[in-house]
């Protein structure tokens, strides 16, 4: 029933790597809309990291950088996932999708309409349920964490990380300059707080980034990034214990797709009984 549905999702980071993964676990075919140069942090867990490696296994699945579609269709036959360049979804016209996702998480709407697809769905705040896209999905950490909202908007973005272990602002880095980032440590390294982690430009010019707190570095951009100043480069994980965290899909990730998925699945369920009702299928 569902290998017939094809979504093509916007934004292949870790939140909306969570919804592709148990989208495509569910049995529904995912194509995956990149920007040429992703800036995910949490690179593990992220299938837009395919882009630069050419392919990534998450948690059992695989996404593959492809560029036409021949090879989309090849990567489909495989049961694998695609993920094409492409900023400006110039591609969902050609591939005619019954579902389109947003999970750029941009906190703005940067171009997804609903007449995308019939089913159109926005991961986060910048989305109006009904008006941008036909459902939106609370991103929030919290009580409402998943919540589907299908009139309205997601709460707006406050600007401080979700708390961890109590930490807020400061398990979250950002770039103190501008210029191209060289790794020093590695996602899963223990540091302390003041600990060198990477270094921004070049020659005598280099700009020291070093970890706000103790933990594990959960999240860092791809080495050779070119930044500017205030992008975030880094996470660290306070919880010494948890790090397997950083090669496994997140809780809040998980909940969001879980809300996904029911949304979906009603969907379809939706259509299929419209159908029978007209009497033009047998369920």
């Amino acid at each position: 029933m569902f290998d017939n549905k094809l979504i093509v999702v916007r934004g292949g980071g870790d939140i909306a790597t969570g919804t592709i993964h148990r989208l495509r676990s569910s049995g529904f075919r995912v194509i995956i809309l990149e920007v040429e140069y992703p800036t995910s942090i949490r690179r593990q867990v992220s299938f837009s990291e395919a882009v630069y490696e050419g392919q990534i296994e998450i948690e059992g699945l695989v996404a593959v950088h492809v560029k036409d579609m021949a090879s989309i269709n090849s990567t489909l036959s495989n049961g694998n996932i695609p993920v094409l360049i492409d900023p400006d979804g110039l591609w969902i016209a050609r591939l005619k999708p019954d579902i389109v996702i947003d999970g750029i998480l941009a906190k703005r709407n940067i171009g997804t309409t609903k007449d995308m697809a019939a089913l159109t769905v926005a991961l986060g705040p910048g989305f109006t349920a009904g008006k941008d896209v036909d459902v939106v999905i609370e991103t929030m950490r919290g009580h409402g964490l998943g919540r589907v909202i299908r009139e309205g908007s997601a709460m707006a973005d406050t600007g401080v990380p979700g708390s961890i272990a109590g930490y807020t602002k400061e398990r979250v880095i950002h770039a103190p300059a501008k210029g191209t980032l060289r790794h020093v440590r590695h996602i899963g390294d223990i540091v302390e707080k003041g600990d060198l982690i990477a270094l921004i430009g070049e020659g005598d010019a280099q700009v020291p980034v070093v970890a706000t707190m103790d933990g594990i570095i959960r999240g860092l951009i791809q080495d050779g990034f070119p930044t500017n100043k205030g992008l975030k480069i880094a996470d660290i994980d306070p919880r010494l214990q948890e790090l397997k965290n950083c090669y496994t899909i997140s809780d809040k990730a998980r909940c969001i797709a879980g809300s996904v998925l029911e949304v979906v699945c009603f969907e379809i369920s939706k259509s299929a009984y419209d159908l029978y009702r007209e009497n033009r299928c047998v369920i």
